[in-house]
């Protein structure tokens, strides 16, 4: 590794140095982009374009270099004071200090450059959906819990510039739905000495899940069950004590078996791990917008692949459409969520072995974790897939990569992002991607 800075008889102790940067851009992990005295890129998370900063390097390489925010010296007119009393040295934000409709526009900005740089696609963004909800919006929150000696122990995010680092969070994260940060007050006042009540190990995950009947707690790894009983009657905004082992098993510690959720304006049964989308008021806009593009009709044939819970195929199927969902990792949740739709069937398997199964079709949709697509399903969508293709991405640099694989037989109509993310550099893409002739 390099030195921060090297000893030079300009810097003999080779000590750390500041320096007055302009920011220029941002990069797509939200940090500001400069230029040191030197001419090499530096970036400095917590700046805005038009920011003028005074920066310490933290980490210097031939090239590029790391920076840390010190001063600023002239504010950017997009730069606002962030919400969060954690957010200069919490890890869990990347944009609270700046304003919403400039966070949006970058949002765009970078899809666009990333769909151009890595899938050679020259395409504007039809527009970005933004989330109603800017703030409280998340319904799961997780954080990491680290006991120390003497019964200390420390949970929360990881620390900015130091990720093996967790950052006290003792009492709020501004993201978090306000049931989710009354129960964590509650949880670290209530869970004992030492956090003698959860699970023994000196590191656990701890995921709160907003639920309809209240907050689920889901601690992944350590030992024995603690005393969950004792700890909801301490802590009674939790009703329900889960257990994930290093398999990946769920076992309930105590507390109600049977969790429901309120979405798209049904009571649905999920697991302590079912994957849903954290942002409940920005997802219904994102459904809304995949059923439309599908525009189901009776005995149109539609996949849903990575269907998890199936609620973009539960939607469908209402209009007549018959549906085949395919989810590696199917659980009861999908059953228990789609048992009134006669027309929708799932498959347990992986795409890649059940996708040329159940083709031919009017429409595709393909909603991969964050990795993307492997290599073979691009194949098999290449050669056999339907005229209209709908990908759902997380990522866009998987997504313009898979686009590239896939452009042989299809071209990109139009691409919407949805804000899921607020105040974070992430961001929900959707490619509308037909069949060439």
């Amino acid at each position: 590794m390099h030195p921060i800075y090297p000893v030079t008889s300009e810097n003999p102790q080779g000590k750390l140095s500041t320096e007055s940067i302009q920011i220029r851009g941002i990069n797509s992990a939200g940090h500001g982009v400069g230029n040191l005295k030197d001419g090499r890129v530096v970036f400095i998370p917590r700046t805005v374009p038009g920011d003028t900063v005074s920066v310490t390097v933290t980490e210097s390489k031939p090239r590029w270099c790391k920076g840390k925010l010190i001063e600023v010296v002239k504010s950017s007119s997009d730069r606002v004071d962030p919400v969060c009393p954690h957010y200069s040295s919490c890890n869990g934000c990347a944009l609270q200090h700046m304003a919403y409709e400039s966070q949006l526009e970058w949002k765009i900005n970078t899809v666009e450059e990333c769909l151009k740089r890595i899938g050679g696609i020259d395409i504007s963004v039809s527009g970005i959906q933004p989330s109603p909800e800017q703030y409280s919006y998340r319904s799961r929150l997780s954080f990491s819990l680290l006991r120390l000696r003497n019964s200390r122990v420390i949970a929360g995010f990881h620390t900015l510039g130091a990720p093996q680092r967790i950052e006290n969070i003792d009492e709020t994260c501004a993201l978090g739905e306000a049931p989710l940060i009354d129960a964590w007050k509650s949880l670290r006042k209530g869970w004992g000495d030492g956090a003698r009540l959860l699970p023994s190990g000196r590191k656990l995950k701890l995921t709160l899940r907003n639920v309809s009947q209240g907050v689920a707690l889901v601690i992944h790894g350590g030992k024995k069950s603690g005393n969950p009983e004792e700890l909801m009657r301490r802590v009674p905004e939790i009703v329900s004590v889960w257990n994930v082992d290093h398999r990946g098993n769920e076992v309930l510690l105590g507390g109600e078996q049977l969790l429901y959720d309120q979405r798209f304006g049904e009571q649905v049964e999920v697991g302590p791990t079912s994957f849903l989308q954290a942002n409940r008021s920005c997802e219904i806009h994102l459904n809304d917008w995949i059923v439309e593009q599908i525009d189901p009709c009776e005995d149109m044939r539609v996949i849903d692949a990575y269907c998890g819970l199936g609620f973009y195929g539960r939607r469908i199927a209402k209009y007549g459409a018959n549906v085949i969902g395919i989810e590696r990792n199917l659980a009861d949740d999908f059953h228990r969520t789609s048992r009134e739709s006669g027309n929708l069937e799932c498959l347990a398997g992986t795409v890649e072995k059940l996708l040329p199964e159940v083709m031919p079709a009017d429409a595709l949709i393909l909603n991969p974790p964050r990795v993307g697509l492997s290599h073979s399903v691009a194949t098999i969508v290449n050669g056999s897939g339907p005229c209209l293709v709908l990908y759902v991405s997380c990522d866009p640099a998987t997504l313009a990569r898979d686009i590239d694989r896939m452009k042989e037989s299809y071209m990109v109509g139009k691409i919407r992002l949805f804000d899921l993310f607020p105040q974070t550099s992430h961001t929900e893409t959707v490619a509308v991607m037909h069949r060439k002739a």
